[in-house]
């Protein structure tokens, strides 16, 4: 025992305000969520979007592994995105209450239903914010493709008490995240123009992301399929309680 620890003090306990180290944000990146504390009720980081095709995934994961040679050869340190975690973001949530998950997934169910499904091509390379300062690499989606569906979620979401977005939708897949933020022009330009495969998705799902020290984690937490509501599947909700986390800055659909 130390000299300077109090007989009722327990190892790792941390004083009242006190931030333990991992509960702290390393700055512009998101921290994990906290551990259950007496003034905030346990909740999750959650975010709506789609899972790409087999096939596509395939396809970006070959682009990626030659991003990932050339980054390495250019000595650019990048944290890659597991294949099986490719996806396109349609709206971050961030931190939610347990209690009120509930209410995303009625008002999802709702926004969603009766839809047809939807086909859209992953094409093009690309940097956020840009290729002369990245901290991102993605691989985009057409145009258009997603637009109306994010619309919907977005109108979805700000119903039951999330901001509204005030960027345009950029639709795209993260394949890798950069340590630390580098021009990447001369190694993803001259791929930039690479034609994936096409998606075609049934339903929309929402996601919870852990931050591991691996990386982040996605957990379906629900499956939003398209079909006609029932009247009798009409649910009444309230605004959900939000925390104050942002989708740190990115473009709106970044990928978390």
């Amino acid at each position: 025992m130390t000299g300077d620890k109090k007989p009722d003090e327990k190892p790792g306990d941390k004083k009242p305000g006190e931030q333990k180290p991992e509960e702290r944000a390393a700055p512009g990146r998101p921290a994990e969520e906290p551990r259950a504390a007496p003034d905030r009720p346990a909740g999750r980081r959650l975010f709506v979007g789609v899972r790409v095709s087999v096939q596509t995934a395939n396809a970006l994961a070959s682009a990626a592994e030659t991003l990932q040679r050339r980054m390495r050869d250019g000595g650019i340190d990048v944290k890659w995105v597991a294949p099986v975690n490719y996806h396109a973001t349609l709206k971050f949530l961030g931190w939610t209450r347990e209690d009120t998950i509930g209410a995303v997934r009625d008002a999802l169910d709702t926004a969603l239903a009766g839809l047809q499904p939807i086909r859209f091509r992953t094409a093009r390379l690309g940097a956020f914010p840009s290729v002369d300062k990245a901290s991102v690499v993605w691989a985009g989606i057409e145009a258009g493709a997603l637009d109306e569906l994010a619309k919907r979620v977005d109108t979805a979401m700000t119903g039951i008490g999330y901001a509204a977005e005030t960027r345009p939708f950029h639709g795209h897949v993260t394949l890798g995240r950069l340590r630390e933020t580098r021009p990447v022009k001369d190694v993803v330009l001259p791929l930039s123009e690479q034609m994936f495969s096409d998606t075609r998705i049934d339903a929309v799902s929402l996601f919870e992301s852990e931050t591991k020290s691996a990386g982040s984690v996605y957990k379906e937490i629900h499956r939003v399929g398209f079909k006609p509501l029932r009247n009798d599947e009409k649910r009444q909700t309230g605004a959900v309680e939000l925390g104050d986390e942002t989708d740190d800055g990115w473009p709106r659909g970044h990928s978390h």
